[in-house]
């Protein structure tokens, strides 16, 4: 176990392939409910998600 705590930036990290699942998985049945706004709003932060990830990794 290790002696550092856990931080919102760590754990987001450590599943962000598990909460752009979700995200994604949250636009589609908002799509299929007919409300796409609501759905490219869901996908918007999972694309900033992601792009900050990949600046992350560039560093």
């Amino acid at each position: 176990m290790s002696d550092q705590p856990e931080t919102v930036g760590s754990l987001s990290q450590l599943y962000l392939g598990n909460i752009l699942y979700a995200l994604e998985t949250c636009a589609l049945a908002l799509d299929e409910q007919g409300k796409p706004t609501d759905a490219a709003f869901y996908r918007g932060i999972a694309r900033k998600l992601a792009e900050a990830h990949g600046r992350s990794k560039a560093e």
